[in-house]
């Protein structure tokens, strides 16, 4: 009786492996299928050569990309390479400014949570992350997930898609971007300009983030910089 239990358990295990086994063949079969070819042609607003132009090179005096990724794909590569870098660049700088801020000791009044003054929060920026409660990061990456997934959704079904003739970089989720309309009167060289610096100064919040973030993790990985 032990063992016919026994080579009924391992028949039961042995059949549970090969669905599994199935499944993962099936699921790797489906990645690695090519999305089908849409009868309706698309195009962008911007060239490559366009979008690579802005903002200016003064600093190199060329388009600094020894890695080559300019050239990897098409017009619409591009526009999601300059889409991706606008977005990181604002994630960013509003990173730096936090980052900033705890070691200076600012907090918000109150309590993060139940039991968790904001004033009790460490100075240093990963030391006041990890004092987070879990659920408190939870909610932060799944409320910056409904924002990107809005943002798609949005460029999709109300306006221009940045990979179909939409500007990339452009937020679509309403009130989340310039809520009080600074830029609603200027003119379009003005506005521009202003995307030109906004992505320059995103490189640069770029680079600060990860130089913050080598500091804390391998002190002295960093000249100069103190402990943070």
């Amino acid at each position: 009786k032990f063992l016919r239990k026994e080579a009924k358990h391992f028949s039961i295990k042995r059949l549970t492996m090969k669905i599994a086994a199935l499944l993962l063949t099936v699921g790797s079969a489906v990645a690695f299928t090519g999305p089908k070819a849409s009868s309706v042609k698309t195009s962008i607003s911007a060239t490559k050569d366009e979008i690579l132009s802005s903002p200016n090179t003064i600093e190199f005096g060329k388009i600094w990309d020894p890695l080559g990724l300019s050239e990897l794909g098409s017009d619409e590569t591009i526009a999601w390479f300059r889409h991706s870098e606008v977005k990181h660049g604002r994630v960013c700088m509003a990173a730096f400014v936090g980052w900033w801020a705890v070691a200076a000791g600012s907090h918000f009044p109150g309590q993060l949570s139940y039991g968790v003054d904001f004033e009790s929060l460490p100075t240093k920026g990963l030391e006041a992350w990890d004092a987070v409660p879990g659920w408190g990061k939870a909610q932060m990456l799944i409320f910056a997930g409904l924002i990107e997934f809005h943002d798609e959704l949005f460029a999709s079904t109300r306006g221009t898609h940045y990979m179909r003739g939409g500007t990339p970089g452009k937020n679509h989720v309403p009130g989340l971007y310039d809520p009080l309309g600074f830029a609603n009167g200027k003119s379009d060289e003005a506005k521009a300009r202003g995307r030109d610096v906004e992505i320059k100064n995103g490189r640069l919040a770029m680079i600060g983030m990860a130089g913050l973030y080598c500091a804390s993790v391998i002190p002295g990985s960093v000249p100069l910089q103190p402990d943070c």
